[in-house]
């Protein structure tokens, strides 16, 4: 298992035990509060990696917006309950085909899907301890959005030591492919803070991009939360006006991130439906600078 992290000093057990409650997980798969907790620590030191904070009520607002029942199956997979493997199995098998073939297309959508259980079960071991994927599984997103981007990664560095191995003459005995071939190392939450921080870029260049009357819009309704008879009546529209304005203004916003998203980022169709999913997961942007209605 995972060292224990600074966070330990304030997740209780307690709180692992409120969290298990939710969870309501099957008493087979045999899940103590200790073994939550260690989880729960190490999800709180990565939430909390710059500043970590001293009150129990940031803390536990933090863990009531984790993922509990997916977090509690990772666990127990991890732990090599059958029980929860079981469960996995019947619940994920489907999704992860489905994800596969969307991201790799059919011929190869089976062979990336079930390539991933031997790395979420554990084979490799550390320390004379068997490692698995689930391990770093902290509850921040759904456990099957989390699966997605673990998918799409590994089809990436499939692509990569394709390209890298078709650009080696056959009889190169270089030990640069071995290092070529390697695999992205795998964070805690594989990919979301890059995704997120990749949206957020050029989300806001889009929104400079607008003209006065469009940001205008936008920072009532998003930023001030009124409803679009209150925004007509402010910008001198008839609410259908403002309505359509608007619309429009979604519109061309999003066409805009997604091509600076393709062109810029280099993102295939999967991975900016990761950006997308990760977003609704947990809204993670203030945009109240960005539309400031008082500008």
């Amino acid at each position: 298992m995972p060292t224990t992290s600074p966070a330990k000093q304030i997740v209780s057990l307690e709180m692992a035990q409120g969290l298990l409650q939710k969870a309501a997980t099957p008493a087979n798969w045999q899940l103590t509060p200790e073994r939550i907790q260690q989880t729960l620590e190490r999800s709180v030191a990565h939430r909390f990696a710059n500043a970590l904070p001293n009150d129990a009520r940031t803390i536990q607002g933090y863990l009531d917006s984790l993922h509990a029942s997916d977090l509690a199956l990772a666990c127990a997979c991890s732990n090599g309950n059958a029980g929860a493997w079981d469960f996995f199995v019947a619940q994920y098998r489907p999704e992860l085909y489905r994800a596969a073939r969307a991201i790799a297309g059919e011929a190869a959508s089976r062979e990336l899907a079930d390539s991933l259980y031997a790395e979420l079960y554990g084979l490799r071991e550390v320390a004379g301890q068997r490692k698995s994927l689930f391990d770093y599984f902290l509850g921040r997103s759904k456990l099957t959005t989390w699966l997605h981007a673990i998918l799409a990664q590994r089809h990436v560095d499939a692509c990569r030591r394709a390209r890298h191995t078709e650009s080696l003459d056959d009889d190169s005995d270089s030990g640069d492919r071995v290092s070529l071939a390697a695999p992205t190392p795998l964070a805690s939450d594989p990919e979301r803070e890059r995704y997120l921080a990749m949206l957020q870029g050029v989300l806001l260049a889009a929104l400079g991009t607008l003209e006065a009357g469009d940001r205008l819009r936008l920072a009532y309704y998003y930023v001030e939360g009124l409803t679009l008879a209150q925004i007509g009546r402010l910008v001198g529209e008839h609410e259908a006006t403002a309505s359509r304005k608007l619309e429009r203004t979604r519109r061309d916003v999003r066409k805009q991130v997604e091509a600076a998203l393709r062109r810029e980022k280099k993102l295939s169709d999967a991975q900016l439906r990761l950006c997308y999913e990760y977003a609704r997961e947990e809204w993670p942007f203030d945009l109240t600078q960005a539309l400031s209605a008082r500008e």
